[in-house]
């Protein structure tokens, strides 16, 4: 998905600003999907603006400069559903942990016990905040709701293969470890 795509997402919602944008898309409800940042959202938004898919209108703030919300245009709401037509992209998934478990035989044990234990804390506080109910309330749309049970269920498989396999990782790293410390005797 392109931040293109994502700014016209997030924008199908309601009205928001860059600053807005920028929050949904790394922490709140569109962070599962795409990562975008300031430097890429702006001029991705002047683009669309330029193009006539959203209208920027500016509010007054006390003490502050002005804030420029966005929204989308029925036109915008045209082209972000026809891209959402297109054959999608396959997922990416990216793991620092991952890369600690590949390299499980160089590791002492000590590190990868502690890396699994991060990992299922990250684990179970992302299915924390999936399960807030209160994502219902902020996003009504009936997918939403499909969408945040599979969230949970990739989760909670994590979760248990985790718990049901962290050992055979550990033991990479003892078994590793017993060769090394045999030469050294």
């Amino acid at each position: 998905m392109s931040v293109r795509s994502l700014c016209l997402a997030i924008l199908s919602f309601g009205d928001a600003t860059g600053y807005e944008i920028r929050k949904e898309s790394t922490e709140g409800r569109f962070s599962y999907f795409d990562d975008a940042s300031f430097g890429s959202i702006y001029p991705a938004l002047a683009r669309l603006e330029a193009e006539g898919l959203v209208t920027v209108r500016e509010e007054a703030q006390s003490g502050k400069p002005a804030r420029k919300v966005y929204s989308i245009t029925e036109t915008g709401r045209t082209e972000f559903i026809a891209t959402l037509c297109e054959p999608q992209a396959p997922d990416t998934f990216k793991s620092p942990f991952l890369l600690i478990a590949l390299n499980a035989a160089q590791l002492p044990p000590v590190v990868l016990r502690r890396a699994l234990d991060r990992r299922k804390a990250q684990v179970l506080e992302e299915l924390r905040h999936l399960e807030d109910t209160e994502h219902d309330k902020e996003c009504p749309h009936p997918g939403s709701t499909w969408t945040r049970n599979y969230g949970i269920a990739c989760m909670n498989f994590t979760l248990r293969y985790l718990e049901e396999h962290g050992e055979a990782l550990i033991k990479i790293a003892e078994d590793a470890a017993q060769p090394a410390a045999a030469a050294a005797e």
